[in-house]
Protein backbone atom coordinates (compact mmCIF):
# COMPACT_ATOMS: atom_id res chain seq x y z
CA UNK A 1 0.00 0.00 0.00
CA UNK A 2 1.34 3.52 -0.92
CA UNK A 3 1.68 6.10 1.63
CA UNK A 4 1.16 9.76 1.22
CA UNK A 5 3.96 12.27 2.23
CA UNK A 6 2.50 13.33 5.31
CA UNK A 7 2.27 9.58 6.45
CA UNK A 8 5.86 8.62 5.30
CA UNK A 9 7.41 12.18 7.10
CA UNK A 10 5.68 10.85 9.76
CA UNK A 11 7.03 7.69 9.66
CA UNK A 12 10.76 8.92 9.68
CA UNK A 13 10.21 10.29 13.48
CA UNK A 14 9.37 6.34 14.96
CA UNK A 15 12.12 4.09 15.49
CA UNK A 16 10.42 0.73 15.03
CA UNK A 17 12.61 -0.94 17.26
CA UNK A 18 11.76 0.98 20.20
CA UNK A 19 9.33 0.42 22.91
CA UNK A 20 8.09 4.26 23.80
CA UNK A 21 6.89 4.82 27.62
CA UNK A 22 3.63 6.14 27.22
CA UNK A 23 3.47 9.80 27.83
CA UNK A 24 6.56 9.31 25.26
CA UNK A 25 4.58 7.80 22.79
CA UNK A 26 1.23 10.14 23.02
CA UNK A 27 3.51 13.48 22.77
CA UNK A 28 5.31 11.97 19.66
CA UNK A 29 2.12 11.22 18.25
CA UNK A 30 0.74 15.10 19.20
CA UNK A 31 3.98 16.10 17.26
CA UNK A 32 3.47 14.47 14.42
CA UNK A 33 2.21 16.49 10.81
CA UNK A 34 -1.80 16.61 11.28
CA UNK A 35 -4.44 16.14 9.47
CA UNK A 36 -6.94 18.29 9.11
CA UNK A 37 -9.35 17.09 11.09
CA UNK A 38 -9.00 15.82 14.96
CA UNK A 39 -8.33 12.56 14.42
CA UNK A 40 -9.08 9.67 16.70
CA UNK A 41 -6.41 7.49 18.93
CA UNK A 42 -6.49 4.58 18.60
CA UNK A 43 -6.03 1.77 20.79
CA UNK A 44 -4.06 -1.68 19.16
CA UNK A 45 -3.02 -5.03 21.68
CA UNK A 46 -1.87 -7.91 20.59
CA UNK A 47 -2.62 -10.97 23.73
CA UNK A 48 -1.13 -13.85 24.40
CA UNK A 49 -4.30 -15.95 24.24
CA UNK A 50 -6.07 -18.38 21.63
CA UNK A 51 -9.35 -17.27 20.76
CA UNK A 52 -9.96 -20.29 18.89
CA UNK A 53 -10.59 -21.98 22.92
CA UNK A 54 -13.58 -21.07 24.52
CA UNK A 55 -12.22 -20.58 27.92
CA UNK A 56 -9.68 -17.89 26.36
CA UNK A 57 -11.94 -15.11 25.21
CA UNK A 58 -11.28 -11.82 25.79
CA UNK A 59 -14.74 -10.06 26.07
CA UNK A 60 -16.05 -6.70 28.22
CA UNK A 61 -16.68 -3.46 28.90
CA UNK A 62 -14.33 -0.93 30.18
CA UNK A 63 -15.42 2.74 31.33
CA UNK A 64 -12.75 5.27 29.85
CA UNK A 65 -12.72 8.36 32.49
CA UNK A 66 -12.63 10.52 29.60
CA UNK A 67 -14.76 9.45 27.12
CA UNK A 68 -13.32 9.11 23.49
CA UNK A 69 -14.93 12.21 22.30
CA UNK A 70 -17.91 11.11 20.26
CA UNK A 71 -21.15 11.57 21.09
CA UNK A 72 -22.21 7.90 20.99
CA UNK A 73 -25.65 7.10 19.32
CA UNK A 74 -28.23 4.49 21.51
CA UNK A 75 -30.57 2.25 20.18
CA UNK A 76 -32.91 0.22 23.10
CA UNK A 77 -35.04 -2.63 22.30
CA UNK A 78 -37.57 -2.69 24.95
CA UNK A 79 -41.65 -2.96 25.95
CA UNK A 80 -43.63 0.07 25.66
CA UNK A 81 -43.75 0.18 28.98
CA UNK A 82 -40.42 1.27 29.26
CA UNK A 83 -39.72 3.37 26.09
CA UNK A 84 -40.18 6.92 28.05
CA UNK A 85 -37.63 5.42 30.72
CA UNK A 86 -34.71 4.92 27.90
CA UNK A 87 -35.50 8.28 26.49
CA UNK A 88 -35.41 9.66 29.47
CA UNK A 89 -32.08 8.31 30.37
CA UNK A 90 -30.58 9.74 27.15
CA UNK A 91 -31.35 6.99 24.53
CA UNK A 92 -31.77 8.28 20.73
CA UNK A 93 -34.16 5.97 20.09
CA UNK A 94 -36.09 3.13 21.63
CA UNK A 95 -38.88 0.60 20.76
CA UNK A 96 -39.54 -2.62 19.33
CA UNK A 97 -41.63 -3.66 16.39
CA UNK A 98 -41.01 -0.46 14.44
CA UNK A 99 -37.21 -0.49 14.57
CA UNK A 100 -37.49 -4.52 13.98
CA UNK A 101 -38.53 -3.72 10.58
CA UNK A 102 -36.66 -0.46 9.92
CA UNK A 103 -33.16 -2.41 10.55
CA UNK A 104 -34.38 -5.15 8.11
CA UNK A 105 -35.08 -2.54 5.57
CA UNK A 106 -30.97 -1.23 6.42
CA UNK A 107 -31.43 1.42 8.69
CA UNK A 108 -28.65 1.57 11.24
CA UNK A 109 -28.06 4.79 12.72
CA UNK A 110 -26.74 3.79 16.02
CA UNK A 111 -23.68 3.14 17.22
CA UNK A 112 -24.72 1.00 20.48
CA UNK A 113 -27.78 -1.40 20.69
CA UNK A 114 -29.11 -2.32 24.50
CA UNK A 115 -31.84 -5.28 24.99
CA UNK A 116 -34.31 -6.15 28.13
CA UNK A 117 -34.15 -9.77 27.94
CA UNK A 118 -37.79 -10.14 27.42
CA UNK A 119 -37.04 -8.85 23.76
CA UNK A 120 -33.95 -11.09 23.19
CA UNK A 121 -36.09 -13.75 21.55
CA UNK A 122 -37.45 -10.86 18.76
CA UNK A 123 -33.68 -9.14 19.17
CA UNK A 124 -32.41 -12.37 18.33
CA UNK A 125 -34.12 -12.85 14.51
CA UNK A 126 -32.12 -9.48 13.73
CA UNK A 127 -28.68 -11.30 14.34
CA UNK A 128 -27.20 -11.45 10.82
CA UNK A 129 -28.15 -8.03 10.36
CA UNK A 130 -26.79 -6.97 13.43
CA UNK A 131 -24.03 -9.28 14.39
CA UNK A 132 -21.66 -8.39 11.62
CA UNK A 133 -21.79 -4.65 12.20
CA UNK A 134 -20.98 -5.36 16.10
CA UNK A 135 -24.54 -3.97 17.46
CA UNK A 136 -25.90 -7.76 18.91
CA UNK A 137 -26.74 -7.11 22.54
CA UNK A 138 -24.96 -9.52 24.12
CA UNK A 139 -25.02 -10.44 28.29
CA UNK A 140 -21.06 -10.43 28.44
CA UNK A 141 -21.16 -6.74 27.23
CA UNK A 142 -23.74 -6.02 29.68
CA UNK A 143 -26.22 -4.30 27.00
CA UNK A 144 -28.73 -7.19 27.89
CA UNK A 145 -30.16 -5.93 31.44
CA UNK A 146 -33.17 -4.65 32.35
CA UNK A 147 -31.56 -1.69 34.30
CA UNK A 148 -31.59 0.53 31.36
CA UNK A 149 -31.12 3.72 32.85
CA UNK A 150 -27.73 2.85 34.27
CA UNK A 151 -26.67 1.40 30.95
CA UNK A 152 -28.05 3.64 28.75
CA UNK A 153 -25.74 6.22 30.91
CA UNK A 154 -22.84 4.71 31.29
CA UNK A 155 -22.79 4.04 27.70
CA UNK A 156 -23.17 8.00 26.91
CA UNK A 157 -20.21 8.86 29.03
CA UNK A 158 -17.67 6.69 28.05
CA UNK A 159 -18.81 2.61 28.33
CA UNK A 160 -17.10 0.69 25.46
CA UNK A 161 -17.55 -2.56 24.17
CA UNK A 162 -14.09 -4.72 23.65
CA UNK A 163 -13.93 -8.06 22.12
CA UNK A 164 -10.45 -9.95 20.90
CA UNK A 165 -10.67 -10.58 17.08
CA UNK A 166 -9.80 -14.38 16.00
CA UNK A 167 -6.24 -13.14 16.16
CA UNK A 168 -5.64 -12.23 19.89
CA UNK A 169 -6.26 -8.58 19.05
CA UNK A 170 -7.81 -5.70 20.83
CA UNK A 171 -8.45 -2.43 18.35
CA UNK A 172 -10.16 0.70 20.66
CA UNK A 173 -10.17 4.30 20.19
CA UNK A 174 -9.06 5.75 23.54
CA UNK A 175 -9.85 9.80 22.15
CA UNK A 176 -9.24 12.77 20.33
CA UNK A 177 -5.83 14.23 19.24
CA UNK A 178 -7.07 17.47 20.57
CA UNK A 179 -7.80 15.50 24.19
CA UNK A 180 -4.79 16.73 26.78
CA UNK A 181 -1.68 14.40 26.75
CA UNK A 182 -2.84 12.97 30.14
CA UNK A 183 -6.37 12.03 29.47
CA UNK A 184 -4.99 9.96 26.72
CA UNK A 185 -2.71 8.64 28.92
CA UNK A 186 -5.61 7.51 31.81
CA UNK A 187 -7.92 6.36 29.12
CA UNK A 188 -5.21 4.17 27.55
CA UNK A 189 -4.68 3.17 31.59
CA UNK A 190 -7.89 1.85 31.86
CA UNK A 191 -7.96 0.05 29.18
CA UNK A 192 -5.03 -1.49 29.84
CA UNK A 193 -5.65 -2.35 32.95
CA UNK A 194 -9.44 -4.11 32.17
CA UNK A 195 -7.61 -6.20 29.77
CA UNK A 196 -5.46 -7.16 32.68
CA UNK A 197 -8.21 -7.43 34.80
CA UNK A 198 -10.05 -10.15 31.86
CA UNK A 199 -7.26 -12.37 31.86
CA UNK A 200 -8.10 -15.88 31.05
CA UNK A 201 -6.89 -18.20 33.94
CA UNK A 202 -5.85 -21.09 31.30
CA UNK A 203 -3.83 -18.27 29.09
CA UNK A 204 -0.07 -18.80 29.99
CA UNK A 205 2.63 -17.23 29.44
CA UNK A 206 3.27 -13.24 28.18
CA UNK A 207 -0.32 -12.36 27.92
CA UNK A 208 0.39 -8.17 26.26
CA UNK A 209 2.48 -9.53 23.48
CA UNK A 210 2.51 -5.81 21.85
CA UNK A 211 0.61 -2.53 22.49
CA UNK A 212 0.29 0.08 19.91
CA UNK A 213 -0.68 3.85 19.97
CA UNK A 214 -1.78 5.63 16.25
CA UNK A 215 -3.91 8.24 15.39
CA UNK A 216 -6.20 8.31 11.93
CA UNK A 217 -4.11 7.62 9.10
CA UNK A 218 -0.47 8.00 11.10
CA UNK A 219 1.76 5.05 11.88
CA UNK A 220 1.99 3.01 14.98
CA UNK A 221 4.09 3.79 18.01
CA UNK A 222 4.68 0.96 20.37
CA UNK A 223 4.34 1.37 24.17
CA UNK A 224 6.24 -0.48 26.68
CA UNK A 225 3.18 -2.25 28.69
CA UNK A 226 5.16 -1.57 31.89
CA UNK A 227 4.54 1.84 31.37
CA UNK A 228 1.18 1.82 30.75
CA UNK A 229 -0.30 -0.66 33.54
Amino acid sequence: MKHGKKYVDNRKQVDAEKEYQLTEAIDLLKNMEGMKFDTTVEYAARLGINPTKADQQVRGTVMLPHGIGKEVSVMVFTGADRVQDALDAGADYAGSDEYFKKIQDGWFDFDVAIATPDMMSEVGKLGRFLGPRGLMPNPKAGTVTNDIEKTVKETKTGKLEYRADKYGNIHMPIGRMSFDSEKLADNARALTRELLRARPASAKGRYFISIHLSSTMSPSVKVDRTSII
